[in-house]
């Protein structure tokens, strides 16, 4: 199996959960004491947040690749990014890199068109909802994209960034995506993208009338698929009825 670079802590609290799930597929699928071979850097999410605020997405690209180098030159075989909003910078940290780079929203547009879906709802950072960085990288899929309006859009990134990468969940917060959600399903989506990794902390297909797409589970799928080359595992996609 191929060692994984993953490039965390965009917040620590996702990158925790790719990392356990990533263990945990594999000790699943091959038993025993099988467990993922991983190389994790984790960067400090104060530097890429006041990047993010300052619009410094240059800067924020040439850390990425820097760290994305380091990783290479550590031994890894494939790089992943564990946050959707810092795809944003994508391109440059597969500029920087001799690997393969496996993008989340690959991932999770494989599982929406196995899913026989084409329009979806998109829950994000500001960042990821109102730029065209993840709706483009769908579109090229053939999946349109819907996102919450201006309201339910400053809702959605307040919670991210003042609970959800503190660990803080809560019921009240759970409610409101659940409105969020609804809201888009009143607008024609067939389902509903949790295209930030800490928002799989707070929401399940239990809180969604349509089928939900976790891009941590479907990228950490995508990731393991690569990394043993072999025949693709069943992608995590979660209707409406599953836990």
């Amino acid at each position: 199996m191929k060692t994984i670079g993953v490039l965390g802590g965009m917040s620590w609290e996702s990158s925790l959960d790719w990392y356990r799930m990533a263990n945990e597929r594999v000790r699943d699928e091959a038993g025993g004491y099988h467990s993922a071979p991983i190389l994790l850097d984790s960067l400090d999410f104060a530097v890429i947040e006041a990047m993010q605020a300052s619009g410094d997405w240059d800067g924020a690209g040439d850390l990425l690749a820097a760290h994305a180098r380091r990783l290479e030159a550590a031994g890894a075989e494939l790089i992943v990014l564990c946050t959707n909003t810092m795809h944003r910078v994508a391109d440059r940290i597969v500029a920087a890199i001799d690997v393969p780079f496996l993008h989340i929203a690959d991932s999770t547009a494989a599982a929406i068109g196995a899913a026989g879906l084409h329009t979806v709802g998109l829950l994000g950072t500001a960042f990821t909802m109102e730029q065209d960085f993840y709706r483009d990288r769908l579109a090229a899929h053939g999946i349109a994209t819907i996102v919450p309006e201006t309201d339910d859009r400053a809702t959605v990134h307040r919670i991210i960034y003042d609970e959800l990468v503190h660990g803080i969940v809560t019921e009240e917060s759970r409610r409101r995506y659940r409105d969020v959600i609804s809201r888009l399903v009143d607008r024609g989506i067939q389902g509903v993208v949790l295209g930030c990794t800490e928002i799989e902390l707070l929401v399940t297909s239990q809180d969604s009338a349509v089928p939900v797409f976790p891009t941590t589970a479907l990228h950490v799928a995508a990731a393991l698929d690569a990394a043993r080359d072999g025949s693709p595992a069943p992608l995590p996609v979660r209707g409406a009825d599953q836990p």
